[in-house]
């Protein structure tokens, strides 16, 4: 063995040694993680997402994985020749784009992410299982209602997207299940809902990891994004803050575009009972496991 090798090893020992406390922190605690942005498109990416979620689960961790899927569905829309419309940023989600938007949420997406956490996770028998909100009555929807002012006589007027929905109810028996089982399963849920009349919505990705992870209970909920985390006035990272700080980071223009649903989520996710939520890169490898496993963290935390 040469000495860089030797030297690697025990570089490699010492980063065990160190994160045993954080291991413990985490050990049999529910860790839900919205997973989406640009880095799910890039397979090599998205392999080692599906290694640090097997990690996680050997480390005693059981991760509920929530992945969105917009520019997939975009992509696919185009190649269907089905044509997209947009209200205030809002995708109108008519028949012909729900029927898309499931197929590829709940089909190519859902199932590849699975595959992907099986067979990182085959020589341990970890094992991804593919789910989407409509099954066992996971999420119950309804429909969104948005309204907006005409800017010719300044009324609300109420804006139809379609088959967008938000969840009413999460039903965690199943997710609850496969995380007590025996066998080493790692839920991977597709942001899709069921009404109670049948009809199918497509969610946004962020509130369903919320709503599911306030229904669990969650140690934390990791938000997995294209950034690396909130941003203060002049554009430098905040490591942590409190759901008021959140609040006033909103209010007062600070945090824009759609860093805003974000927090939002982030604040109903607390208040339903998470004990933190991390916005984080999903883009840099590992991510999730310096935000866990180290004294540093990779984002913005925040807590009550």
């Amino acid at each position: 063995m040469t000495d860089v090798a030797e030297e690697a090893g025990w570089a490699t020992a010492k980063t065990l040694a160190e994160a045993l406390p954080y291991i413990q922190i985490y050990d049999r605690e529910t860790v839900v993680i919205k997973y989406g942005g640009h880095a799910m498109g890039q397979e090599e990416v998205a392999k080692v997402f599906a290694a640090d979620a097997v990690l996680l689960k050997l480390l005693g961790v059981h991760p509920v994985v929530v992945h969105g899927g917009g520019p997939q569905i975009s992509r696919m829309l185009d190649k269907a020749g089905v044509k997209s419309t947009f209200v205030d940023g809002l995708r109108v989600t008519d028949e012909a784009t729900m029927e898309v938007a499931e197929m590829v949420l709940s089909g190519a997406i859902n199932k590849e992410i699975a595959n992907w956490i099986t067979l990182a996770g085959a020589e341990a028998d970890v094992r991804g299982v593919g789910l989407s909100g409509k099954d066992a009555r996971l999420i119950t929807a309804e429909k969104v209602t948005r309204t907006r002012k005409d800017p010719d006589s300044n009324i609300e007027q109420v804006v139809d997207l379609g088959f967008v929905g938000e969840p009413t109810k999460v039903d965690p028996h199943l997710i609850q299940a496969l995380l007590t089982s025996e066998t080493d399963y790692i839920p991977v849920i597709a942001p899709i809902g069921v009404s109670t009349e049948g009809e199918t919505f497509n969610i946004n990705a962020d509130t369903v990891a919320g709503a599911l992870a306030g229904a669990l209970k969650a140690k934390r909920m990791l938000m997995l994004t294209d950034i690396k985390g909130v941003l203060d006035g002049n554009g430098e990272l905040i490591r942590e803050m409190t759901v008021d700080q959140a609040r006033e980071l909103i209010a007062s223009g600070v945090a824009t575009g759609g860093m805003i649903p974000k927090l939002e989520n982030a604040i109903h996710a607390i208040e339903a009972g998470v004990e933190a939520v991390v916005i984080l890169d999903g883009r840099r490898p590992h991510a999730m496991l310096v935000e866990l496993f180290s004294e540093h963290g990779a984002g913005t935390l925040i807590s009550k």
